[in-house]
């Protein structure tokens, strides 16, 4: 990898941490799972690596999607969170979903007022070009629909009730509640977590929580000999029909030796 400016050093340094991490050096063993957020070469490093060592999850570009009305929000401090989230890189999705048309028409003209000035500018100008979308709504269950729909790594929720939609959503990585809160405070200070579903894994996957940590581990035991003829006669009737005789065997001796009948 060519080792440029200093973001590709960085780059460069994520990725030998991970790979030194997971394959272990003359003074560190091997690690058995590897979490935490990065960039795109040390979320391709934890791709590569996944099966050699567990991993969290895999994580693509930054995703911020705005809920908002008029109540509690306008078209600057949207823009301001929406662009917050558009300087991570020029494939960032930055969403609005609202119900005010005012705030919709003028965001355009927010989002411009603040490129002009902000110092990342060249980059959230294109995340903003390329993956920026304004949708406009009829009611608060609409938005719901579209935002589970959506599914995005960050939700901002600034509208006149923001537990109508935490009692109601179910597809995101964190929601950020009411116009006091923010994506940045959450990445810098206040947490939750910092390592999110992206690209619409909030379907079916949260963030990283002590869960990932755990083990789910689990054991049989049959303790008659009647139990274990019963099993083995269903069992011997299934691995039957799915062709698998040495499985059918397993429990053909058992219904043999447990059971009082032979297995038919």
């Amino acid at each position: 990898m060519h080792m440029g400016g200093a973001d590709e050093i960085y780059s460069f340094g994520g990725v030998q941490a991970v790979a030194a991490m997971a394959l272990g050096t003359a003074e560190i063993a091997p690690v058995d799972m590897l979490v935490g957020p990065g960039n795109a070469y040390v979320a391709e490093a934890k791709r590569q690596l996944f099966g050699r060592v567990g991993i969290d999850l895999l994580a693509g570009p930054t995703e911020t999607l705005v809920i908002c009305d008029d109540a509690v929000c306008d078209a600057e401090l949207a823009a301001a969170d929406l662009l917050g989230q558009a300087e991570h890189g020029p494939g960032s999705p930055a969403i609005l979903l609202t119900v005010s048309r005012g705030i919709a028409e003028q965001l355009p003209a927010a989002i411009e007022k603040q490129l002009a000035w902000l110092p990342t500018a060249d980059v959230a100008r294109v995340a903003w070009q390329n993956c920026g979308e304004i949708i406009l709504c009829d009611t608060y269950e609409e938005m719901v629909q579209k935002a589970d729909e959506i599914a995005s790594e960050h939700v901002q929720v600034m509208t006149r009730d923001p537990d109508y939609f935490l009692e109601r959503m179910t597809n995101y990585g964190a929601l950020f509640l009411g116009p006091r809160t923010n994506v940045s405070y959450g990445d810098k200070v206040i947490g939750t977590n910092h390592t999110l579903p992206t690209m619409k894994a909030g379907r079916y996957t949260g963030g990283l929580w002590v869960g990932k940590f755990l083990k789910t581990c689990t054991y049989q035991r049959v303790l008659t000999d009647a139990a274990s003829a019963l099993v083995g006669e269903y069992c011997s009737r299934l691995c039957e029909l799915e062709g698998f005789h040495g499985h059918k065997e397993q429990a053909d001796i058992r219904v043999r030796r447990y059971g009082l009948r032979t297995p038919v």
